[in-house]
């Protein structure tokens, strides 16, 4: 069968590899998302949005008939069951709820809305529509965290104490070379901020793998204060392009967090986890993840006036893949549609987004303010 999905947002670099290229169009040239029954769904994508060139650009590249600059026309089609938005944040709002009103479906990129009222309001709403809502928490499904995920429930690290994490690169200003990420990441009456970006992926990952986050510290700064917009104009950065977070969780452990576009890498990969625990440790990237066990841990004794003769890094094994790891914003959306079509679970709702939406509010307050806040069970 064809299920039609409105995607609104696909001209973005986000919306359209990683959601209609890696994610829609690679499961329908796999023929369907597969459901028990036996049954195979394949997706018929209405691109969406306010550029009908680059929308026709886009549909004759890869054969899809529809697209418009009409949301509301779009919405109104009975064929088209599912609404996926990857607009930027400050539109979101306003389309989820017209999709929510439409009884649509809805699926959508994070942070679901810029504030905690907004974000409830929208979980809030769905769960009164009775339709089906769900947000991207890709991250959860990388191959490096997957594994991760691996060693907490099999008990490899005993008590854990402590979670370490890096990540980030350096954007460049956009002056003497062209900037990786667009402008209004960078400006915080557009909805920019690393704080309003990160922190709801990191209350997810924290929450899933290691328990829920109960305060939060957080130093949020912008580094950069100018920067150059994509017509060549110099404009003023004003939101934070690092934010150094402290998160103590439920159990104890403490996750200590450290987001910025203005550091240089010196890791194996972009972002890096280490977990410490009372049997055994382990550091994650997005594909890979090492371990040391107890047993294995070496006996290093300070010592500034000798030249260090250990090397640390091949003290490490690396857990092996034991099995194929799929794109995971794809694996996300083939579990959304099965949510959707046979009622399967999806348990990264409109109240899992929210969760995330406050971290980011509350880290933003915390910075402000110069102190560590509670996060409230929402």
């Amino acid at each position: 069968m064809t299920l039609g999905v409105i995607m609104n947002g696909v001209t973005g670099r986000m919306g359209y590899r990683q959601h209609l290229v890696r994610s829609v169009l690679a499961i329908n040239a796999e023929g369907g998302v597969a459901l028990a029954d036996g049954t195979r769904v394949l997706l018929k994508p209405v691109l969406v949005g306010r550029n009908e060139a680059k929308l026709a650009e886009l549909a004759a590249k890869h054969g899809i008939e529809d697209y418009t600059t009409d949301l509301d026309s779009a919405l109104a089609d009975p064929d088209n069951v599912v609404y996926f938005d990857a607009q930027v944040t400050q539109a979101r709002v306003k389309s989820v709820l017209k999709a929510i009103e439409a009884g649509k479906h809805v699926y959508t990129e994070k942070p679901t809305a810029e504030t905690v009222a907004e974000a409830t309001a929208l979980a809030d709403a769905a769960k009164a529509a009775g339709i089906k809502n769900g947000v991207v928490q890709d991250k959860l499904f990388l191959p490096g965290l997957l594994k991760l995920k691996r060693l907490v429930d099999g008990g490899f690290f005993g008590r854990i104490l402590s979670v370490r994490g890096e990540f980030g690169y350096w954007v460049f200003e956009g002056d003497w070379q062209t900037a990786q990420r667009p402008s209004w990441n960078y400006r915080a009456e557009d909805g920019g901020g690393m704080t309003l970006d990160m922190f709801p992926h990191w209350q997810y990952v924290i929450e899933n793998l290691f328990g829920r986050v109960v305060s939060v510290y957080s130093h949020a700064t912008t580094h950069i204060p100018e920067r150059v917009d994509e017509r060549g104009e110099t404009y003023s950065a004003t939101a934070d392009d690092a934010a150094y977070g402290i998160f103590e969780l439920e159990s104890g452990a403490v996750a200590q967090i450290n987001s910025s576009w203005s550091v240089r890498v010196n890791r194996d990969e972009l972002v890096e986890f280490q977990v410490d625990g009372t049997e055994g440790s382990a550091v994650a990237g997005l594909r890979n993840c090492k371990v040391q066990h107890r047993s294995a841990t070496p006996k290093p004794v300070w010592n500034p006036d000798l030249p260090v003769t250990d090397s640390f890094r091949d003290g490490w094994q690396e857990v092996p893949d034991n099995g194929e790891f799929d794109n995971g914003f794809k694996i996300q959306w083939e579990l959304f549609i099965r949510h959707v079509m046979e009622d399967a679970p999806f348990p990264h709702d409109f109240a899992a987004g929210a969760r995330g939406v406050q971290l980011a509010e509350l880290g933003l307050r915390s910075a402000a303010e110069g102190r560590r806040l509670a996060v409230e069970e929402l």
